[in-house]
């Protein structure tokens, strides 16, 4: 079908200077918009985090309010001096175990030097001296 031109008519114009109006009025909203926008999100997103902090920091309280709950009651203050501090009340008698093979678990190991026998700048100075005497021992790459 051909299209028939009307005499006296004048071509339209693809976008007329309204709707050019109105497209730059709906981006530059958008580009007002998108920077709060993005700070909104933001804020809510740190709402929540800091909300679930309370929430563990509650949970916290709570457990720490039971214990010590537990620890105003004599009964249990006295087990955990038998337990802990090896508390014996009067009239009980006391047993304390001793390790049978005293000297195996004192002695260090049979490769390693005692740490507290010399100084840490010594022990840094002879792994350097080691590292650098294995560097030479090794052979050089082909």
């Amino acid at each position: 079908m051909a299209k028939w031109k009307i005499p006296g008519r004048l071509a339209r114009p693809r976008f007329t200077s309204r709707a050019t109006v109105l497209v730059l009025v709906l981006c530059s909203l958008v580009a007002i918009l998108a920077y709060p926008t993005r700070q909104f999100i933001a804020q809510r997103s740190e709402i929540a985090a800091q909300r679930a902090k309370a929430e563990h920091a509650k949970q916290q309280v709570e457990q720490l309010s039971r214990e010590r709950a537990r620890w105003q009651d004599p009964a249990f203050v006295r087990t955990q001096a038998r337990e802990r501090l090896h508390y014996a009340m009067p009239g009980d008698s006391s047993f304390v175990s001793v390790d049978p093979h005293p000297a195996a678990a004192g002695q260090p190991s049979a490769g390693k030097p005692q740490a507290a026998a010399q100084p840490w700048y010594t022990s840094v100075w002879e792994s350097v001296d080691e590292a650098d005497s294995a560097a030479t021992l090794a052979p050089a790459p082909r």
